[in-house]
């Protein structure tokens, strides 16, 4: 009876990677089965096995039940290495690429393997009446001035630091890029647009110190998660410095108006009250504080290239921002690229040797690669 019930639980465990999760923790849940599925299959492995050890009239349900639970868990992993079979064709036609990364998207051996990390130097970028504003400097091992990664750290425009998942650069510039993972003025006390002006400040400190930092100020590319997407999208599509060259999205929201029409469920998270701390009121009383931060309604033919990466099972941040971007982009006809993973949800790169986290990294690298190549 004991191992039906485990079993039980394990199979409404993975459900979540097939169904978006109703509350807060039970999304910390889908995590951890979508990119750390190995620990949760062999859990179950372990206790199907346990029914050859133990007579039970419960065993043959028992099987049953545990056997789908193991499909279900093992859906990411086989999801990941079908988008990994086109991804490199269809990005590089998608983007019209003529420098290839020869890299696999995807590799059962990496999901074995642990994230690596390194530690940045800690920079004041800009000083304020009433606050200075620092950046985590990741630097390349290079003589040659290169391409800048500027990174936009997420957290509900309200709360994370430039330390969030330092993974993905650490990975960056050990491939030869600059990488600056900066920190922004955060709300309530702040409001929009101020980390925008951050960004500013940010791509001034860098294009300054561009010869002790070995930067290449004509080739920057903006990169930001969750809330610090919406702040990357709108920097890359309003600022109009030249030197930015792409923007990549990490289910960002997109459309302020309509996100706020539609919040996300509030046992997820209170989405208005954290969009109202953004923003300064509901959208009653600043309406044009939502149009105004929505990054699609800055689309235009002269817009840089966009990465986009999304789950379709995120719960905190609605899927339909990245559909609306994509088909702005399309009708602009500016190069972009929406990598879709079925079966994540928000901050499945949390792990990047997962497998959201093997393709957003490859799709990442990619993109670079196309619009700011390390030469």
């Amino acid at each position: 009876m004991v191992r039906l019930v485990l079993l039980s639980v394990l199979l409404l465990i993975s459900l979540l990677t097939l169904f978006t999760a109703p509350a807060y923790y039970l999304w910390l849940l889908a995590v951890m089965v979508g990119e750390y599925g190995l620990l949760f299959i062999g859990g179950t492995l372990i206790i199907l096995a346990s029914g050859w050890l133990t007579k039970s009239r419960y065993n043959a349900l028992g099987t049953c039940v545990g056997m789908l639970a193991l499909a279900l868990l093992m859906l990411p992993i086989v999801e990941a290495y079908t988008i990994a079979q086109k991804l490199p064709n269809q990005m590089q036609r998608e983007l019209n690429l003529k420098n290839l990364n020869h890299e696999k998207p995807f590799s059962l051996l990496r999901l074995f393997k642990r994230d690596p990390q390194s530690t940045p130097k800690v920079l004041t970028y800009v000083t304020y009446s009433d606050t200075n504003l620092t950046l985590d400097y990741y630097a390349a091992k290079t003589a040659a001035k290169r391409p800048c990664i500027l990174v936009v750290h997420g957290g509900s425009w309200s709360s994370g630091d430039s330390k969030q998942l330092p993974e993905l650069n650490t990975i960056l510039a050990a491939k030869g890029y600059q990488v600056a993972s900066i920190n922004y003025r955060l709300a309530p006390k702040w409001h929009n647009p101020a980390p925008v002006e951050d960004v500013r400040a940010a791509l001034t400190y860098l294009t300054s110190h561009a010869d002790e930092l070995k930067i290449d100020t004509s080739q920057f590319v903006l990169l930001g998660r969750s809330a610090g997407a919406q702040i990357a999208l709108l920097a890359a599509y309003t600022l109009k410095n030249t030197g930015i060259k792409g923007v990549v999205n990490f289910y960002g929201p997109a459309d302020m108006v309509w996100g706020y029409s539609l919040p996300a469920p509030k046992l997820v998270m209170d989405s208005r009250r954290v969009m109202e701390n953004y923003l300064g009121g509901t959208y009653t009383q600043v309406p044009k504080n939502y149009k105004t931060s929505s990054p699609i309604e800055y689309i235009d033919s002269g817009s840089v290239p966009t990465l986009t990466i999304h789950g379709a099972n995120d719960a905190l941040v609605a899927y339909e921002h990245s559909r609306r971007l994509n088909d702005k982009l399309q009708k602009n006809g500016i190069s972009h690229f929406w990598l879709k993973l079925p079966w994540a949800t928000h901050g499945f790169d949390h792990h990047l040797n997962g497998p959201g986290g093997q393709l957003s990294s490859y799709a990442v690298l990619t993109f670079l690669n196309g619009v700011v190549p390390v030469k």
